[in-house]
């Protein structure tokens, strides 16, 4: 039987929980079947929202929820000023990027402004998918090779190609044959020469981490396979969140390069200030890499996604292949990209990442002392990832995890889980988190672990 879905079927409704439902949501949950059985409902007790506002969400009922997972409202769901940039290009024109317009062009500078200089040409598409997708063929042509390497539950994207590069998806989906995987950067659990990972240096764990991809290197060779990329994100978000230790990620990029492949940043996760420590998740690792990505925090909600590269790896493909995406780069996305990127510079994100996520992950952390189901906490701003374990070891506790979730969800808190034992609480918010949602999440929280006795 084929296992499911970390980051899709852990805490998803199921139609054999339709019972339990008030007869509205009932209703609804049923009239979805017209979308066919691959989407997806969080929670057993779907939730019906209808307004947002910051990092607010309020139901058809008007009950009032904290959201603590959502990076696509990256400045705050329904943010004014992004609303009326997109309004007042919409209310003008929208159209594709095969005639001239300022809008993609003064974004794309102001973006690549961020970047490292080596990094110097960009190309738009609709989805972290689609700019995935690209990257990787991009880098295939570049290289001359098919092979990719992967984390062992990480998620790139669903088109045909990424969905081929993303154990996350479960054992239904068929991983490609070119593809390799190396082990999680787990901190929290691996060994490394007798020491645990958490007790090693930066040098001693990207030194075990490069090892890894010699090792897939070599079986790809073994096989007749060409090495073309490693495509990783520098949170490892779905694997788990492990951004520490700062640094170790040096040695694989020199790994990847000596071995003749190219590093895929996927900032989807990481990007746009979410760390705190700096724009860039690859930036607060100190590496430079040869193609980088990113999707939804971009435009705060609408359709827009980015693959940035070095002119030099770009050149082979984009020299030999047309590429155009009918509404990647279209001018009222780039106005909703601009005005997103605007208010992260005027309302200091990073900083209010780093600021509010210290004091979050710390608040988080303080409950450890009376609640021995959180085995670890860990993350860098505000994405912080907390695990759930059985008490005394570092055993996985799913089934406490989604308890959690779900007793979360009652008290009007909203996140979800990831990991390769769906049992780490993913807290994501939105990146105008404020003190105030800091509170309510851990009163919340502090209830439920109450109310469950763990």
């Amino acid at each position: 039987m084929a296992t499911r879905s970390t980051i899709m079927d852990t805490n998803s409704f199921r139609p054999e929980m339709a019972a339990a439902l008030d007869p509205r949501t009932r209703r609804l949950t049923e009239e979805r079947s017209v979308l066919g059985p691959a989407y997806r409902l969080f929670y057993r007790n779907p939730v019906h929202l209808v307004r947002g506002q910051g990092a607010r969400l309020w139901d058809a009922d008007g009950v009032e929820y904290l959201d603590v997972y959502n990076n696509v409202a990256s400045v705050g769901h329904a943010n004014p000023r992004v609303v009326d940039a997109m309004t007042r290009q919409a209310s003008a024109l929208n159209t594709h990027t095969r005639y001239l317009h300022e809008n993609i062009l003064n974004y794309a500078e102001d973006i690549l402004s961020t970047m490292p200089p080596e990094i110097d040409r960009i190309m738009f598409q609709c989805t972290g998918s689609e700019a995935n997708d690209l990257a990787v063929r991009v880098a295939q042509t570049y290289t001359g090779g098919e092979g990719v390497i992967v984390t062992a539950e990480a998620y790139h994207g669903n088109s045909a190609l990424t969905s081929k590069l993303s154990p996350a998806l479960g054992t239904a989906q068929e991983l490609g044959l070119t593809m390799r995987t190396i082990p999680t950067p787990d901190t929290y659990r691996l060994v490394i020469d007798g020491k645990p990972a958490d007790e090693c240096t930066a040098q001693d764990f990207g030194a075990w981490m490069a090892g890894e991809v010699r090792k897939a290197v070599a079986d790809m060779e073994r096989h007749g396979i060409r090495f073309a990329a490693l495509l990783a994100d520098s949170i490892f978000s779905s694997d788990g969140v492990y951004p520490d230790p700062v640094g170790y990620l040096q040695p694989v990029i020199d790994t990847v390069h000596e071995l003749g492949g190219v590093w895929i940043a996927d900032e989807v996760q990481p990007g746009f200030t979410r760390t705190g420590d700096a724009f860039w998740g690859f930036e607060r690792q100190g590496i430079v890499p040869d193609l980088v990505t990113s999707g939804k925090p971009m435009a705060n909600g609408l359709p827009t996604s980015l693959m940035a590269a070095r002119h030099e790896v770009l050149e082979p493909f984009a020299a030999s292949i047309p590429y155009f995406n009918t509404f990647g780069g279209n001018p009222v996305c780039m106005a909703a990209a601009q005005e997103t990127l605007n208010v992260m510079r005027d309302e200091d994100t990073m900083g209010n990442a780093k600021r509010v996520g210290a004091i979050f992950k710390q608040a988080v952390t303080d409950l450890m002392a009376d609640h021995p189901c959180i085995g670890d906490v860990r993350g860098a701003g505000l994405y912080i990832g907390c695990e759930i374990a059985a008490p005394g070891t570092k055993d996985p506790d799913q089934p406490t995890a989604l308890d959690i979730l779900e007793t979360l969800r009652d008290h009007h808190v909203l996140t979800s889980v990831c990991g390769r034992f769906g049992n780490i609480l993913k807290l994501r918010p939105p990146l105008v988190f404020t003190e105030d949602d800091v509170d309510m999440f851990i009163s919340a929280f502090a209830t439920t672990l109450e109310e469950l006795g763990c």
